[in-house]
């Protein structure tokens, strides 16, 4: 841990920059925040499901606009105490909108913060304030996410264990965590949030919990297997959830993919069986049955 945390420390002099950035255009996004709307869609999860190659097909559409600086504005889940005014402050102006979006129609806007499915306290924040916004979910074969989302801390500098050291890690790195978060709102948990790599391929538990907040109707959830090895079909669902029009300009990509060894058929067996329940249930739940356990 004392290594990880000196890493995190020395960080490089471009990030630094960037953040100072940040703090400059934070001011603009508050004065601004009043003119401008707020999200039609949320792309909360899950991490390394595929959620940025949706966000960028989505932006495609003609009559989506994008938010201002970033993708991700990860409101809902670190930057509450900003409030509304700073959050309204990455979006499109209201007038833009209304211009974009044709006649008699208005362009809609959205973003991807892939936190918001697993943070504790996010979704009753959604659901409490944004009562008509949509909500996308990607899934992915939970083993594949689990050793991907460690890949790609480890990239970040927010890993210094390898994967099985990390999976057996996890239970004492958690031990506590949400609770401590449901409990002082303003906790920041670097464990919650990077080395949840196991919890986070539960689905089933955050889909409910979703459902019960904010209605099934308001729910998109989307195959990430499917979606890569067929994307069209599976961005007309997302296409007609929103009420998109047709547009038949849009190209997929698939973005954010990392270079890395095979996983040990021991271990993936392992990883399998924990999840076996979980993806039964969420099958249940979905009627759809998951790319990664057709076959099975």
């Amino acid at each position: 841990m004392t290594d990880l945390m000196s890493r995190l420390e020395d960080v490089p002099a471009a990030r630094v920059a960037r953040r100072q950035a940040r703090r400059l255009s934070d001011a603009t996004l508050e004065v601004t925040g009043p003119a401008r709307t707020l999200p039609d869609f949320l792309i909360v999860g899950a991490q390394r499901c595929g959620t940025t190659s949706m966000f960028k097909t989505l932006v495609q559409h003609p009559d989506v606009a994008r938010p201002f600086l970033r993708k991700g504005i990860h409101y809902f889940d670190k930057s509450y105490d900003r409030g509304e005014r700073w959050y309204r402050g990455h979006f499109p102006l209201r007038a833009t909108v209304r211009l974009r979006g044709g006649v008699g129609t208005r362009a809609l806007t959205g973003e991807s913060s892939p936190y918001y499915m697993f943070h504790p306290l996010a979704r009753q924040r959604i659901a409490g304030d944004l009562p008509g916004v949509r909500l996308i979910v990607l899934l992915r074969d939970p083993v594949v996410r689990a050793y991907s989302a460690h890949s790609h801390e480890r990239a970040r500098g927010f890993e210094d264990l390898d994967f099985e050291a990390a999976l057996a890690a996890e239970p004492a790195r958690l031990a506590g965590e949400r609770e401590r978060i449901m409990a002082e709102p303003g906790y920041d948990s670097l464990h919650w949030q990077h080395h949840a790599y196991v919890t986070r391929g539960q689905y089933v538990e955050q889909v409910k919990a979703l459902e019960q907040l904010v209605g099934r109707e308001r729910l998109c959830v989307v195959d990430s297997g499917d979606f890569f090895a067929d994307p069209e079909p599976v961005f007309e669902q997302v296409r007609g959830f929103l009420g998109l029009d047709p547009c038949p300009d849009i190209t997929f990509e698939q973005h954010n993919a990392r270079q890395r060894s095979p996983l040990s058929d021991e271990l993936r067996a392992r990883l399998e069986e924990h999840y076996a329940p979980y993806d039964a249930e969420l099958e249940e739940w979905w009627g759809h049955t998951p790319s990664w356990r057709r076959g099975s």
